[in-house]
């Protein structure tokens, strides 16, 4: 359905697609509605489980929320609950094979729309370098086992130190992390050759990173140590001065003043649990891939909700229930490692349990940046077929079906922030980028009801507008507790100027909405299974 008439000023950026547009679009390379509510929470559990968990974990314990990091993972998951039930809205509502760059475009316009588009690189591409970092230092920890030893000046960002797994002592500093660039190297080759995963070898993977972790929890909870979990909330650093009212109500108070004014970002105590919090939300990315599957769901009113709740709360459960052994048996001042649970199963003392844990946690990483690869791409290619980035971004290669030069690109930026940015970094990016995007999704449910009260939505958000207003305030909430370091807010800033900037001397000029054109070319790449 293409617009007979073009837009003219302001209205010019917020040029909406319709549903039936969208619907049109995506005809020829929807599936068959074959997925029902245990397929899609098993989905959500591979997307989610993997990264966050085996990767960030040990950091938010260690610099930030100490045994507390069970009570960040509640207050995380609590959002994260509260944004899914907002992305449910939506993949009822508008059930396309897409993701928020699509439900935005739909509804709050083109401007809206590509502001999700940066988000969303942040929230896939740098994913998948910040998960490259985590899988390199479980590579190393596992070819040691092996016997092979790589230099730890190439398996760190420079100016990161280097700690021996067994002793924590500093044995270097890093000058390039080669082991995440070569494994996000063969992943970009794989999206290139367009090497499909069977659905068995997916469910697999899956099964071994579920198998890893519970097995984590069941072996390790015998070699827990309850001493470590005291104090669960350790004293605040710098403490407070004398005479502080120290009571929960007055630190939560404070901890909120202390976010809101960038006055710090908060080291123990309760603030240390919201930065905490804030950092380990990374280990939920991947909870809104459930709702790209909407129009592959039989039921998405009713399956949707399930899938997506369903996977975050056994993860949830999951999660915490690993966090109370792995501070348990490790001390947490030493837990800020790459490979935190490696550094647990090595004190456990069990060599075939170590290997073993290490292996999942290997096989399970690879599959999980091979997806965020894989999503970063097919957002480009959407972008391109839709004019508002260069048209070369969606050119799919003759023999093997795939947009190549896009995935090419993605996959040495990628390379590029792996090799050459700490873990830390990159998490604080990741997150920034993904609670920006979630706190739009948020307000994009509360715009459609008010703007578009007719559409068919099979399922409707409880509580509205409560529910999405407190997730889209609880995700600026976190984001700023983040932006509070200097770094990442300077980089946030000038990332999003630039990409308004590329917007107006490009995108806006090309865009096939505003010229009235019908997007057309719905030859689609060749998939990768979306389990990880």
């Amino acid at each position: 359905m293409a617009n007979t008439k073009k837009p003219s000023g302001l209205g010019r950026l917020f040029i909406r697609k319709s549903v039936e547009q969208m619907h049109a679009e995506h005809e020829q390379g929807e599936l068959k509605k074959t997925l029902g509510p245990l397929n899609l929470i098993l989905l959500g559990i591979g997307c989610i489980i993997g990264t966050g968990i085996f990767v960030l974990t040990g950091r938010a314990a260690a610099e930030f929320a100490g045994p507390g990091i069970m009570i960040s993972f509640v207050i995380t998951g609590t959002l994260c609950a509260l944004v899914a039930l907002s992305y449910a809205e939506l993949a009822s509502a508008i059930p396309v094979s897409g993701s928020a760059y699509s439900y935005s475009y739909a509804s709050m316009g083109e401007i809206v729309a590509w502001i999700m588009g940066l988000l969303l690189v942040l929230e896939y591409g740098l994913a998948a370098s910040t998960v490259a970092v985590g899988w390199s230092g479980y590579t190393v920890s596992l070819l040691a086992d092996l016997g092979v030893h790589i230099p730890p000046e190439f398996t760190a960002a420079p100016g990161v130190e280097v700690t021996d797994h067994d002793t924590g002592a500093v044995i270097g500093v890093g000058v390039l992390n080669l082991p995440a660039i070569i494994g996000l190297l063969a992943v970009t080759t794989l999206l290139v050759v367009g090497i499909s995963e069977s659905a068995l070898v997916n469910n697999i993977v899956v099964f071994i990173k579920v198998g890893v972790v519970i097995a984590f929890i069941v072996i390790g909870a015998s070699y827990v140590n309850t001493d470590l979990w005291s104090p669960l909330i350790p004293e605040q650093i710098p403490a407070p001065p004398p005479g502080t009212d120290m009571s929960i109500g007055a630190q939560i108070m404070r901890a909120l003043g202390g976010v809101l004014t960038g006055a710090d970002t908060g080291q123990y105590g309760v603030p240390g649990l919201i930065t905490g919090a804030a950092t380990i939300f990374f280990a939920y990315i991947g909870f809104e891939a459930v709702s790209t599957a909407g129009a592959e769901s039989k039921n998405p009113g009713r399956d949707m909700p399930i899938g997506i709740l369903g996977s975050l709360i056994i993860c949830t459960i999951l999660y915490i229930m690993t966090c109370a052994v792995l501070v348990g048996i490790v001390p947490y001042q030493q837990l800020d490692n790459p490979a935190p649970i490696a550094l647990a199963v090595d004190q456990i003392g069990l060599p075939w349990f170590a290997f073993v844990v290490k292996l999942g946690a290997f096989a399970g990483l690879s599959s999980v940046m091979l997806v965020l690869l894989y999503g970063q791409t097919r957002i480009f290619y959407t972008m391109a077929k839709d004019g508002l980035i260069p048209k070369v971004f969606a050119n799919v290669h003759p023999k093997f079906k795939t947009p190549w030069v896009n995935t090419i690109l993605v996959g040495l930026l990628a390379m590029g922030f792996a090799g050459f940015m700490g873990l830390d970094a990159l998490a604080n990016l990741t997150n920034v980028g993904t609670l920006a995007a979630f706190a739009i999704v948020c307000l994009t449910v509360v715009y459609l009801r008010y703007a578009r009260p007719n559409i068919s939505r099979p399922f409707k958000t409880p509580l509205f507008p409560i529910t999405p207003i407190l997730g889209a305030l609880m995700c600026l909430f976190l984001l700023m507790s983040l932006m509070a370091h200097v770094p990442t807010r300077n980089f946030f800033i000038i990332y999003l100027a630039g990409g308004f900037l590329l917007y107006f001397a490009y995108g806006m000029w090309n865009s096939k909405l505003a010229k009235g054109e019908v997007v057309s070319g719905h030859e689609q790449p060749n998939p990768v299974q979306p389990n990880q």
